[in-house]
């Protein structure tokens, strides 16, 4: 099983001074091209504080933000599943996280960075200001990232992939054969509605929960049946795979 996730736009600073970005131990190795490019656009956009106001859609008190992308190869690292925050990645609670948990999301979890394409969970990565919808200078990362993204995403395809990501992610790093899930509500009466910022949360808590548990599935069928061993509703519905959100508790819609 591969589970697919977005990045975030919010990050955590700091990390390992020792250990610097080392493109060729990123998992997808095969990507260091394509990686350091980007990387060489990102400083340029971001060199002048009026480029990349622009180009990093960058506020008042996020401008600062753009002085990341110019020490990239020298700034401390962190697993790239504690580097990212926000509602997505904050029910992980990846700091306080077991071994085994850990270990899970190593082994199953990619995440789809604007900045390095697909990385692993625990990739090591700095902290930097990046986004699908970035305005690169000679460089579009719609037209960048899908051929080499996707072709690295099909080693992945050992079962079952779970594609978690926002659809600016999945148009970086086509996925054929994955399967999206769909985060919903569902009212007394049995309306069903799509989620928009809470399906991150529930999206979140699911990750953590394949994670605590050390998930064994490689179908749809039998994540619905762990879901619901665990009280988790995961089904089938007009031939969409929908994920209710309200089984993953209140805080969560």
């Amino acid at each position: 099983m591969t589970v697919l996730l977005p990045p975030s736009e919010t990050k955590r600073e700091g990390g390992d001074t020792e250990r610097t970005l080392d493109l060729g131990a990123l998992s997808f190795p095969e990507l260091a091209t394509e990686r350091a490019a980007v990387i060489t656009a990102a400083r340029s956009v971001s060199s002048e504080e009026s480029s990349a106001r622009t180009a990093l859609k960058l506020g008042p008190k996020s401008i600062a933000e753009r002085l990341r992308n110019l020490v990239l190869e020298t700034s401390p690292t962190m697993p790239a599943i504690e580097r990212y925050t926000g509602v997505l990645y904050d029910p992980l609670d990846a700091r306080e996280a077991d071994t085994a948990t850990r270990a899970w999301w190593d082994r199953h979890i990619v995440v789809q960075s604007a900045m390095f394409g697909p990385v692993g969970a625990g990739d090591l990565i700095p902290a930097y200001r990046l986004s699908h919808d970035s305005r690169l200078p000679g460089l579009r990362l719609i037209s960048h990232w899908p051929a080499p993204a996707g072709s690295a995403l099909a080693t992945r395809r050992d079962g079952l992939v779970l594609d978690l990501r926002s659809e600016g992610y999945r148009a970086l790093g086509p996925a054929p054969g994955a399967v999206a899930l769909r985060v919903v509500s569902v009212a007394g009466d049995g309306r069903r509605k799509a989620l928009n910022h809470w399906n991150k949360t529930a999206k979140g808590r699911l990750v953590a929960l394949l994670g605590r548990t050390g998930a064994a599935v490689s179908t749809m069928a039998e994540l619905a049946d762990w879901a619901a061993a665990h009280g988790v509703v995961i089904e089938q519905v007009d031939g969409s795979w929908e994920l209710v959100a309200e089984s993953l508790g209140p805080a969560a819609v």
